[in-house]
């Protein structure tokens, strides 16, 4: 770097670039933003197809219910009578 003092014009000219340089990185990452919004909504869309597919396909073909063991017949225990 050159520690010289820069003329109000060398001055004017590096700000004048500065900005210029943010205004493109703010333009590419705007750019960057809309295109991973788009790809999110577009993958939510498709999930969102699959999962409906699948609760159509549930309500049409419900499962079957699972048959559930007989409870065993307890037995009394006997108390001891003293």
């Amino acid at each position: 770097m050159n520690d010289e003092p820069k003329s109000p014009a060398e001055m004017k000219e590096i700000r004048l670039h500065r900005k210029r340089t943010q205004e493109v990185e703010g333009i590419k990452a705007m750019a960057e933003i809309a295109a991973s919004d788009i790809a999110i909504r577009k993958r939510t869309e498709k999930l969102r197809a699959l999962r409906l597919a699948k609760e159509a396909e549930d309500l049409a073909n419900p499962p079957e219910p699972k048959a559930k063991p007989k409870a065993k017949a307890k037995v009394a225990k006997k108390a001891d009578v003293k």
